[in-house]
């Protein structure tokens, strides 16, 4: 499940690794959610960053456990900044999600490779149903491998917020639910 909202989210600014906030509201806001029966009994894991821990916290109504190896892609140089100025600046070298490949990488940043690498570790960690909250890059690297998708043309998956993407992980293979669960209104 991909964190609230921030300021930068909504201002189209790279937070990567960026330890942002929730935006003022978001909180009360998530408050309003509950998690889908079939996920109440589920270990709760988060990236360290406030945004998720937060969002874990107020969604499942526990402390997450967190691990490191979900912090968001570093964007490098590009953090803070607006991906509508660096797509407008050619000489910038950004391009969008859908024509990165795996081993595009931001100048000083890191790949979705890279991501993938330390993220597959911390779920090869995970031995029960574990609600995870973190980032739409991680989130992108663990659908694009449940999905086959390669980071090269238009995604076979949208990441919206207030929904849990359900991956089953069995001896190495990775797939996805049809469908994500929406978070529930009490």
């Amino acid at each position: 499940m991909r964190h609230g909202h921030t300021d930068w989210n909504r201002a189209g600014r790279l937070q990567g690794r960026t330890d942002r906030p929730l935006e003022a509201g978001e909180p009360e806001r998530l408050g309003q959610f509950t998690l889908p029966a079939e996920w109440r009994h589920a270990d709760v894991l988060a990236s360290p960053l406030q945004r998720a821990k937060e969002t874990a916290r107020i969604v499942s109504g526990t402390v997450p456990r967190t691990d490191d190896r979900l912090t968001e892609m570093s964007f490098g140089d590009w953090e803070g900044q607006s991906g509508k100025d660096l797509r407008e600046d050619p000489s910038s070298g950004f391009r969008d999600v859908e024509y990165w490949g795996w081993n595009y990488r931001p100048p000083n940043g890191e790949s979705p490779l890279e991501v993938w690498n330390r993220v597959s570790e911390a779920l090869d960690s995970i031995t029960n149903d574990t609600l995870i909250v973190c980032h739409i890059i991680v989130m992108r690297v663990v659908l694009a491998k449940a999905h086959g998708w390669d980071f090269e043309g238009e995604p076979p998956f949208k990441v919206k917020r207030d929904r849990i993407y359900g991956v089953t992980i069995e001896d190495g293979v990775f797939e996805a639910d049809a469908e994500p669960v929406r978070l529930l209104h009490p």
